[in-house]
């Protein structure tokens, strides 16, 4: 069992009058990204059309959840959905005040909740992480990662040192989604960034690629090096058990491993590690390509 890590938030304190007039809610995942929606009184979130919020997301429901000011206090309230309202991937059962940047998710949507003496900075503060960072797992994103590989195999390539791509894809993901929904999904891909992120050191980086797959860019690493890295990853993703609606998520992930040749551009070397995480997938799944020796 993999244990996670719990994001502890203090209620903010009494908001002056400033800070009443600007706070807000941002949309950071699922459908209108990076929309602001002040709080004045109260923002609904639902598929019925008188709410502030208004979505078809199915996992939404008809009228799902509200933030409000009461008490001198900005506040999150579940309004009895289906899928339940989380604060930084706790689940509410009654209203709950809330903190500067808690993230707060309603079915497949997630929101950041913004209050402080500069809301406009903060405001676009997150709108810039929108532009690098994926919004359900908080890891860069393709576009970053992109920029990040060009800058380092520019840097690789001039020093003359190694340069290692890792390219890592969860087994059977669609059997996921179709066995326990969507939210479990979402959930496992969260579990499964955060098991990464936990080997990844500073200078290395971790991004979401697009749908289930990953990626991980290592600097001053050789082949043996990134495998040896990749088998950790892989085994501790296949120990990884979690419940989600009160049954058992277990997944396991192919990994692809491709190191700078002199030739290569940045193109060539997404390549080479694709045609090994192909090549781990053919082989069986939930192991490592090249294989070590």
């Amino acid at each position: 069992m993999t244990t996670e890590k719990t994001i502890i938030s203090i209620p903010a304190g009494k908001p002056t009058s400033e800070e009443q007039q600007n706070a807000c809610v941002v949309q950071i995942y699922g459908g209108d990204l990076g929309k602001r929606y002040p709080i004045k009184d109260v923002v609904t979130i639902g598929r019925d059309e008188t709410s502030t919020v208004v979505t078809e997301a199915p996992n939404v429901s008809r009228k799902h959840a509200r933030v409000f000011l009461e008490e001198d206090r900005y506040w999150v309230e579940d309004l009895g959905s289906t899928n339940g309202t989380h604060v930084n991937d706790v689940e509410i059962e009654r209203a709950r005040p809330l903190s500067n940047g808690d993230l707060i998710t309603t079915g497949g949507l997630v929101f950041k909740f913004i209050v402080g003496g500069n809301v406009e900075a903060l405001y676009h503060e997150e709108i810039y992480r929108l532009t690098i960072l994926d919004g359900l797992t908080g890891v860069h994103n393709k576009r970053f990662f992109l920029e990040f590989l060009e800058r380092e195999l520019a840097r690789a390539k001039r020093h003359e040192r190694p340069l290692s791509l890792a390219m890592l894809d969860l087994d059977h993901f669609k059997r996921v989604n179709d066995t326990h929904g969507h939210l479990a999904g979402d959930t496992t891909l969260k579990r499964v960034a955060h098991v990464i992120q936990e080997r990844v050191r500073r200078d290395e980086l971790l991004a979401r690629y697009g749908g289930e797959e990953f990626s991980v860019v290592l600097p001053e690493t050789d082949m043996k090096g990134a495998q040896t890295l990749g088998e950790m990853v892989r085994q501790q993703i296949e120990a990884l058990s979690f419940t989600f609606d009160g049954q058992e998520i277990r997944v396991t992930v192919s990994i692809g491993i491709a190191t700078l040749g002199p030739s290569q551009d940045v193109d060539g070397l997404i390549r080479e590690a694709d045609a090994q995480l192909y090549r781990a997938k053919s082989a069986g799944r939930n192991r490592v390509f090249p294989l070590p020796g």
